[in-house]
């Protein structure tokens, strides 16, 4: 037990941090703009949903899924980069990417889901957590480090409101480039790491 809680907490900390869900709330507060909270709520639940999703089936299958679908990690990584640079972009330049705003607010959970909470990045802690660790003390990790993002994110319009329109909207922009950085980054470390095996 004194070796688990140790175990639980440090994991925790990594993955909350991988998924800086404070770095998700102006963009989720943007694209959900309008929204009634019922379905601000709902976008927040479907967000956590899928990020749990994929980094429970990580967590579980690890590499084998991609030998199962012939793929390499450095490919994933690369599609999951791109994806969080148009997301970036669109976010700093206040554009949509071919949505309507509807469309795009409808779609806050899945996209705000991965790549942004669980991308290449999180998959990779992930899988290094259950190497070092096995499978219990990251899933209970995970599973408290998505209770709290799904806090974070539910709370999402008051910590907005908190900020004011002003303050998100800024923030919004810069962490927009900030995750269009970090995307060219994962883009670069995934070419590097497919040409070493190719």
């Amino acid at each position: 037990m004194q070796a688990f809680l140790p175990g639980v907490l440090y994991a925790f900390a990594a993955l909350f941090i991988i998924l800086d869900p404070l770095l998700s709330v102006p963009i989720f507060a943007a694209m959900t703009k309008g929204q009634p909270p019922e379905e601000i709520h709902k976008q927040a639940l479907i967000a956590v949903a899928v990020a749990g999703a994929l980094m429970y089936v990580f967590l579980v299958f690890n590499t084998a899924i991609f030998t199962i679908l012939g793929l390499n990690f450095p490919a994933f990584q690369i599609a999951g980069g791109f994806i969080l640079f148009l997301l970036g972009v669109q976010e700093a330049l206040g554009i949509e990417l071919g949505h309507t705003k509807e469309h795009t607010a409808t779609a806050a959970g899945v996209v705000i889901g991965t790549p942004l909470l669980c991308g290449p990045g999180t998959i990779t802690t992930v899988m290094l957590l259950s190497k070092e660790y096995g499978l219990l003390i990251p899933f209970a990790a995970i599973t408290l480090s998505l209770l709290a993002t799904w806090l974070v994110l539910y709370y999402a319009e008051g910590i907005q409101r908190i900020l004011g329109d002003v303050v998100t909207d800024i923030m919004g922009k810069v962490l927009g480039m900030l995750v269009a950085a970090i995307a060219v980054n994962i883009i670069a470390s995934g070419i590097l790491a497919y040409l070493a095996i190719i």
